[in-house]
């Protein structure tokens, strides 16, 4: 048990670095492509990808869309996400846009209470009250620069939240690889949509140049990586459960911070450092809440 303990922690380390490697190529393009183009590459060659696998294995029986209401917002919540997180790595430093975004577990509590009718406990109001002090220490600056574009983090940190509820409305409605396959599809063509919407908008920052080849090998290592990532995170649960693994995910903000400071030259003062301690102790506090009930 305490090797399946460790191996699973290991494929969790794996899985979210593998993830924050995605990000930091995300941001690598900035100024190349607008981030709602660089979605749409990605999901679409991720969703090429996973389809033809998915034939292989389970042939066209595999290619259903149970519940498809569900699956609409499985999709959106991934593609505002994607959107959202892709242009914030663009205009603000990777280890702040990474920070706000882990608000994203006390916003699935808080919209879980509101859609799906679940208890609201005392932690989760805590925990969100003492995440969203961390996010306004962060945007102190951020928002006077960018003005409400520094939101882009919190609305990506919303769409995994979506995500995260239209998950669990159909679980076990279909193989993990098939339900793998919905979301990036779905979540493909609603980004294929916001890319021309935002090309033709007039904002030359949504503009769509030519396709750079470097911009088409990094989208389709991102995809690559993320379907990794996935695997790795999955396995990690089969090893020694979600509860368990959850914390390994700030290694994703360890990573971007190194990778903002060596790369990027970004250097976040003190208050955006502690508004991000803030975050992940809010989040700690909530996952270490989660657990007590199962230790008890």
């Amino acid at each position: 048990m305490q090797d399946n303990h460790r191996s699973g922690l290991i494929f969790a380390l794996g899985g979210f670095a593998l993830l924050s490697l995605g990000d930091i190529a995300v941001k690598s393009m900035a100024g190349q492509w607008p981030g709602t183009a660089i979605a749409a590459l990605r999901y679409v060659i991720g969703a090429i990808g996973l389809g033809v696998i998915l034939f292989l294995r389970e042939g066209w029986a595999g290619f259903r869309f149970p519940r498809l209401r569900w699956q609409m917002l499985r999709g959106g919540g991934v593609a505002l996400a994607a959107v959202a997180s892709f242009t914030a790595f663009h205009l603000m430093p990777l280890s702040e846009a990474t920070a706000i975004s882990f608000t994203s577990p006390m916003i699935t509590a808080l919209l879980a209470a509101i859609m799906l009718g679940e208890a609201l406990r005392r932690e989760t109001l805590i925990a969100s009250a003492v995440a969203f002090i961390g996010v306004l220490l962060i945007l102190r600056p951020n928002f006077a620069v960018l003005g409400p574009a520094a939101l882009l983090p919190v609305f990506a940190a919303t769409g995994m939240a979506l995500l995260m509820i239209a998950n669990r409305k159909v679980a076990g409605m279909g193989s993990a690889l098939s339900m793998q396959f919905n979301v990036a599809a779905i979540g493909a063509v609603l980004l294929v949509i916001a890319a021309i919407a935002g090309h033709f908008s007039g904002l030359v920052f949504f503009a769509v140049p030519p396709l750079p080849v470097v911009v088409l090998l990094k989208s389709a290592g991102i995809a690559v990586s993320a379907t990794l990532a996935h695997m790795l995170l999955y396995l990690a649960t089969t090893r020694t459960g979600a509860a368990a693994i959850a914390p390994m995910t700030y290694v994703q903000l360890l990573l971007a911070g190194c990778a903002g400071w060596i790369m990027f030259g970004e250097r976040p003062d003190l208050v955006a450092v502690i508004g991000a301690v803030v975050i992940v102790g809010a989040g700690l506090y909530l996952w270490r809440a989660g657990r007590a009930p199962d230790s008890a």
